[in-house]
């Protein structure tokens, strides 16, 4: 069956496309590689894993990779929700469900067989979510993934939550949640041991060399050179960011897959060529965050912090401090700058990925963005 491909090549820089080449996620992939393979085997996971990172750094994207993966592997069923799917825990029970529409035969009956469907659709409730899970979960192994975590209703993180911790302590049953950074709080209020248990993982900017691999592999398996020249743009442009990487690859794709299949290779000038078509890519994105930043009336703090990291590299969380009361102003009461501390790390503004407390830039050149647009602080 021959392979279907765009007419734009093979980058994905839209929201949750699967990139060509998963570049930089190695750790994770491997992850969850063995995590299928125990459950094929019927092994219970340790924990649950969190995806967390700012947007456009490829936690759907991996969430997409972990659902193809899943399929290599007959026995284990690849469930695949957003929060919108579930708006209520009898939406969920439903969404688990295999068929459209099941009830309990009887309300002492908790085998895999208790769940039967129901041939009028809205004659019952569904069961409850730990009762679905069982059941499915008792049959064949489940890997549950739910993208945009941070904005699930409580009501339903609770059941999902609760339902996963008991479940899984020995049946085979993966939940995988992703979302920004303001995940982690927005979880930790739904249940207070789920932190205790569960695996945190980090998603943000690419390094140079992953970065690099995922402009080049692409290019090179449809022919297409690159110079080290046009690369070193791409990368100082990019700063690893992944939607950004695709930006670029798919506009300089375009642009050399248009000439001679001998003479198909990526220059500098070709850069150029594919440079206004991103430039206009990135304001449009940019002027959303600021737009954001703006509703929040948060810009001057905004401008204080990038002013920061334009002397620095990374902020400890006293440098960090400094930067949001000089925003703020120094009579600001302490609650109102961790509130904004913290809106500025939900809105993936400000990062920190590592175990260390140092900040970095979400995206170093949005902080420019924000200097060009707002007045410097008197």
């Amino acid at each position: 069956m021959t392979e279907k491909r765009s007419r734009r090549g093979p980058f994905r820089p839209g929201p949750g496309g699967l990139p060509p080449f998963l570049a930089g996620r190695q750790a994770e992939q491997d992850l969850f590689s063995d995590l299928l393979e125990d459950l094929a085997a019927g092994l219970p996971p340790p924990r649950e894993i969190v995806l967390h990172g700012p947007r456009g750094n490829g936690k759907t994207a991996l969430l997409r990779w972990l659902r193809d993966r899943t399929g290599s592997f007959s026995t284990v069923d690849a469930v695949h929700l957003t929060p919108s799917m579930c708006p209520t825990a009898a939406h969920l029970a439903e969404r688990l469900l295999a068929e459209s529409r099941w009830t309990r035969r009887s309300p002492s009956d908790s085998s895999v067989g208790a769940v039967a469907r129901k041939e009028k659709l809205g004659e019952e409730r569904p069961p409850a979510v730990d009762e679905v899970l069982r059941a499915r979960a008792s049959r064949r192994p489940v890997v549950l993934m739910l993208d945009e975590a941070h904005t699930l209703a409580p009501e339903v993180g609770q059941s999902l939550l609760n339902a996963s911790q008991v479940v899984g302590r020995d049946l085979p049953l993966l939940l995988v949640l992703a979302g920004t950074p303001g995940v982690k709080a927005h979880l930790q209020t739904m249940s207070a041991s789920f932190w205790s248990r569960s695996r945190s993982v980090a998603i943000g900017r690419l390094p140079d060399e992953a970065a690099a691999e995922a402009i080049r592999r692409p290019l090179s398996n449809d022919g297409i050179a690159i110079s080290d020249e046009a690369l070193a743009r791409i990368l100082a442009e990019s700063h690893g960011y992944p939607y950004f990487l695709q930006l670029w690859g798919e506009g300089v794709w375009r642009r050399a897959a248009a000439t001679s299949p001998e003479g198909r290779r990526v220059t500098g000038p070709v850069v150029e060529a594919a440079r206004d078509e991103f430039e206009a890519e990135k304001g449009i994105y940019y002027r959303e965050r600021y737009d954001e930043l703006k509703k929040a009336d948060r810009l001057p703090a905004a401008r204080a912090v990038a002013d920061a990291f334009e002397r620095r590299a990374l902020l400890g969380d006293a440098d960090l401090e400094a930067a949001l009361w000089r925003g703020l102003g120094e009579e600001a009461p302490r609650d109102e700058m961790r509130e904004v501390e913290e809106l500025l790390y939900d809105l993936g503004y400000i990062w920190r990925p590592g175990p260390r407390p140092r900040w970095e830039p979400g995206i170093p050149s949005l902080m420019e963005y924000i200097r060009q647009n707002t007045p410097p602080l008197s």
